[in-house]
């Protein structure tokens, strides 16, 4: 029987009028990738911080939230113990080296001295940063720094890694290398709790994702479960007003679900056939056909983007 770890059931948080989580409700498993999709303000960062007690104190009145059978309201150091947390910011010590940065927050653990520097070293070895050891923090890329931040969340080898927004502003390279790292740890039971706002990352990394929209939940499943239940396979882009006038009398329209947003036209269908003789009319570059998304799931629960655009 599986663990779980974390359990919500109703929990809302305001900040003033604005109410940034409505009556939330879901549970991880241990052993597991958990994810909270959605586009910027849509409570992502305010759920996990109340999961690990930094804004839990005043949530709003009702609702029940436990992580590991404690309570953030009364048992935050006890969560934080068995929790590793990577926020938003690399709130490293500028001032210290890389080994310096990790032994300090290693103390915050009694870690031993002699324990604390094993960890470290293999810490450093799996995040691909062992020859980093000596260098000031300010010396390191931003892609370095967020592997850095994401082993100092690893010092106490937790049972709950929670990861807020791990891989934004990032390149490609580095942050397919995070999302390599994420899935071996995962792989050796540790439970991952992760925010984001890239359908690719939530797709590549999660057993169970919840969408989010102002606050609140929009649906919640597996990756490909959500794909198979609430979208069609198939999308054809189409990226301008002119290019949809040379298919606006092809009786193929009438088989296929159109959408309008951010001055793109989508048609969504279940057999492609039907969308590459739209596309057959078209020039290159005047389209782009592929396999429907999350973004796309996302799209049509809430006529937006994750970028949160209308």
């Amino acid at each position: 029987m599986t663990d779980t770890i974390v359990s919500v059931d109703k929990v809302s948080k305001s900040f003033g009028d604005l109410r940034a989580v409505c009556g939330l409700s879901f549970s991880v498993e241990a052993g597991t990738c958990f994810s909270f999709l959605g586009p910027n303000g849509a409570g992502k960062t305010t759920m996990m911080k109340m999961v690990y007690g930094k804004c839990v104190r005043d949530r709003d009145c009702g609702g029940r939230l436990e992580v590991f059978g404690y309570d953030p309201r009364h048992d935050e150091l006890e969560i934080k113990y068995n929790s590793g947390v990577v926020p938003q910011s690399n709130n490293l010590d500028e001032e210290l080296n890389v080994l310096q940065n990790l032994m300090i927050y290693s103390r915050f653990y009694g870690l031993a001295a002699s324990e604390a520097r094993r960890r470290i070293e293999y810490l450093l070895d799996f995040l691909e940063l062992p020859e980093k050891s000596g260098c000031k923090i300010r010396e390191l890329s931003g892609g370095m720094k967020r592997r850095l931040v994401i082993a100092r969340a690893l010092i106490n080898d937790p049972k709950l890694l929670i990861l807020d927004e791990p891989t934004t502003g990032l390149d490609p390279q580095v942050r397919h290398l995070i999302w390599d790292k994420l899935i071996q740890l995962k792989k050796h039971g540790t439970t991952i709790l992760l925010t984001t706002h890239y359908m690719e990352e939530a797709f590549r990394l999660s057993d169970t994702v919840l969408i989010m929209h102002k606050g609140e939940k929009i649906m919640e499943g597996s990756p490909q479960g959500l794909l198979d239940g609430n979208i069609e396979k198939y999308v054809l882009e189409v990226g301008t007003e002119e290019s949809m006038s040379k298919i606006k009398d092809n009786d193929v329209l009438g088989r296929v679900r159109v959408n309008n947003t951010n001055e793109i036209t989508r048609l969504f269908s279940d057999d492609v056939d039907d969308l590459k003789m739209l596309a057959d009319v078209l020039k290159p570059g005047e389209y782009h056909l592929r396999e429907a998304n999350l973004e796309d799931v996302f799209l049509k629960a809430t006529g937006g983007t994750l970028s949160g655009q209308q």
